[in-house]
């Protein structure tokens, strides 16, 4: 044991007479990278899946002859299906996205309503967390090792390292938050007008698909986030896709109530085969009502704001003004 301690002295004194004071800070560094770089194969490596080899076969249905090696025909004509296979992000899925199924419902519906519905999305998602993270932090290091030079401060190190490892690391998930709400507010503050211009085409005559359709047209130079939503429920019903499972999917992608609630109008007036310009007239009114609640709402709480702003460049301008006069007047008659 005393020999083997001798030998971590020997080579920590060589490492701080070759590199300097941070030798074996340096040497530690370039270790755990050299590990990264041999552990990352065996981590990454894939094992054969019993099912590749049905794509091996040509997908031939079927049995062979006994003795006779069947050729695997090769593809050819018009590929209707695109299949990447894992490639890109795709391989790195497994130790990117959370193995738990609710975690990894949460991410995907936060995504979704932030607006990127890709199917790598949550991968990308935790692949920038990783990469920012790691990446601001090794270059908060080497700012930290150019700018520090003998002078070795744990805790300034600390500061250097760890404020931008943790802001690379949650940037992702604040920009994705961000636009979130942003996208949630622009739906609640178009939603009543879309519902209006809905109720025209309703009661000219047109379908309710041919409506919504019609509102993504025309509300898509104004909030063209509400009129991609609207697109996607008109496409998925042409599709053939049933109606109130359609409208629920729309819901359950904006995460705004007021939408939530317009879903369930509309289902329930299918239901009860009541009349659909009805229901969007009466509702259309209480959603006009509620955005004049919300504009009041964000008024009552203005002078509320302005409070902190008020006293913090008001209140020292009109003191200095008044009493500088007054406190210079009795400086000067102290001092003679």
């Amino acid at each position: 044991m005393d020999a083997v301690l001798d030998k971590l002295d020997t080579a920590y004194v060589f490492l701080e007479a070759a590199l300097g004071p941070l030798g074996p800070l340096y040497a530690s560094i370039a270790l755990m990278l050299l590990m990264l770089a041999l552990a990352a194969p065996i981590a990454l490596r894939r094992p054969a899946d019993r099912l590749d080899r049905l794509h091996e076969d040509g997908g031939h249905s079927g049995q062979s002859r006994p003795g006779k090696t069947r050729p695997v025909q090769q593809q050819t004509g018009l590929q209707l299906r695109h299949d990447p296979g894992a490639r890109g992000l795709a391989s790195l899925a497994p130790y990117l996205e959370p193995q738990d199924q609710k975690e990894f419902s949460e991410i995907r519906l936060k995504l979704t309503r932030a607006g990127y519905r890709s199917r790598s999305a949550v991968s990308t998602f935790f692949f920038l967390r990783v990469t920012l993270g790691i990446g601001l932090l090794g270059t908060g290091l080497v700012f930290y090792l150019i700018t520090a030079g003998d002078n070795t401060d744990l805790t300034k190190m600390m500061m250097y390292v760890a404020i931008p490892g943790l802001i690379g690391y949650m940037g992702p998930n604040y920009w994705v938050t961000k636009r979130l709400q942003e996208r949630q507010e622009e739906i609640a503050v178009g939603f009543p007008d879309a519902l209006d211009l809905m109720l025209v085409c309703v009661e000219a005559g047109q379908s309710l698909d041919q409506a919504i359709l019609r509102v993504s047209e025309e509300i898509r130079v104004g909030y063209p986030t509400l009129a991609e939503e609207f697109e996607i429920v008109a496409n998925e019903v042409r599709a053939g896709k049933d109606r109130v499972t359609v409208l629920r999917d729309m819901a359950e992608r904006c995460g705004v109530p007021d939408v939530s609630s317009f879903v369930t109008v509309l289902i329930q007036s299918a239901s009860f085969g009541t009349s659909i310009a009805s229901a969007l007239r009466v509702y259309g009114a209480e959603m006009r009502d509620k955005r004049v609640m919300r504009a009041e709402e964000k008024a009552n709480t203005l002078p509320t704001k302005l409070t902190l702003g008020t006293m913090l460049f008001t209140v020292p301008p009109l003191l200095i003004i008044l009493v500088g006069p007054s406190v210079y007047d009795i400086l000067n008659t102290l001092g003679g």
